[in-house]
């Protein structure tokens, strides 16, 4: 084994630390074979930031390919504040941002996703919990975001707070989700990604949204008691794969809040990277106060301030949950 730990082998975004001379060859490669790359890890930081910038400023200048099957992916963690909303969001955007189609479904009666969007959540609003009581469709509640063509939003109103009580007596309260996000309701939609945002619990309402997908990302910030309560919400991803929806998995875990001047971040991520493998990103998200600030402006980071440290983060990420896909779908064609 290498005296690198897995933290300096490119596994922090590229912003935040430029690969080390013995794996940046191997990085490069791994990026030339990648259609979803558009900036090669062996560029300059300021090269590198600045084409990245140059992306969120000039939408469609990088254009990531049409995904063959829609992805839904559900952002899930019980714990409070490790970025679950900023993820979903910010990833949306990013994807949004350089050319896919994305849905953001704001299950958090706090509404904080539709906050972050610019889309209207005020009570008597169509939003998510009209959608999951069956008296919308997705198609009627969904709202074009004002930042993006390719960015929308069903929102999260006051009424969500309720729907836990008002779900206990519905029939197939768990697929309720799953029913109002079928295939046959998200027809023609052109979708590539739905990303569903839930609250920071285990109740209904984020079974409901781990029924609906596919894919489950799990953000966990890089500071004490990082993995506390991670393995609760894996016995609950066990209970709903062997009794609601099989094949649903963890695909995805995004590292947040990134200090480099710690020692602790790197130690909180290599114990991340040493329990989940390789479904961990290696882009990594710093801790940003232009992530925390762009909120409050009704904006992502990458509207709100295309050129930093945290906008490039999430347009790496993005890329690389993107591609992911590509791989999945050429390893499966390779085992036929």
């Amino acid at each position: 084994m290498s005296g690198h730990s897995p933290v300096s082998r490119g596994t922090v975004s590229r912003e935040t630390s430029a690969p080390s001379p013995d794996t940046g060859g191997a990085i490069a490669d791994d990026f030339a074979a990648d259609p979803y790359s558009g900036i090669s890890p062996l560029d300059t930081p300021i090269g590198a930031a600045a084409q990245r910038a140059s992306q969120v400023l000039h939408p469609g200048s990088v254009t990531l390919p049409k995904l063959a099957e829609r992805r839904v992916i559900t952002i899930a963690n019980q714990k409070g504040g490790v970025g679950k909303t900023t993820t979903a969001v910010n990833l949306a955007s990013a994807l949004a941002i350089q050319g896919l189609t994305v849905l953001v479904v704001d299950l958090d009666p706090q509404g904080n996703a539709s906050t972050a969007m610019g889309v209207d959540h005020r009570a008597g609003t169509a939003s998510s919990y009209e959608l999951l009581l069956g008296e919308v469709s997705a198609k009627d509640a969904m709202q074009r975001s004002p930042h993006s063509e390719r960015l929308f939003c069903i929102p999260a109103t006051i009424d969500l707070a309720g729907a836990e009580i008002e779900l206990v007596s519905m029939v197939a309260r768990e697929g309720r989700l799953k029913t109002a996000l079928s295939d046959q309701a998200l027809d023609g939609l052109d979708l590539d990604f739905v990303i569903i945002d839930c609250p920071p619990s285990l109740g209904l309402l984020t079974v409901n949204a781990m029924v609906a997908a596919r894919e489950v990302l799990i953000p966990i910030q890089c500071e004490y008691y990082a993995l506390e309560g991670v393995g609760q919400l894996l016995r609950n991803i066990e209970l709903v794969q062997a009794h609601l929806n099989p094949g649903l998995h963890v695909s995805t875990v995004l590292l947040t809040m990134y200090d480099g001047r710690t020692k602790l971040a790197d130690q909180v991520a290599e114990e991340v990277r040493r329990h989940f493998g390789e479904a961990v990103l290696r882009s990594v998200i710093p801790r940003s106060v232009k992530v925390s600030e762009a909120p409050g402006y009704g904006m992502t980071v990458l509207d709100y301030d295309p050129g930093s440290r945290g906008a490039m983060s999430y347009l790496d990420a993005g890329r690389e949950l993107a591609a992911r896909n590509l791989k999945s779908a050429a390893a499966t064609g390779a085992q036929r």
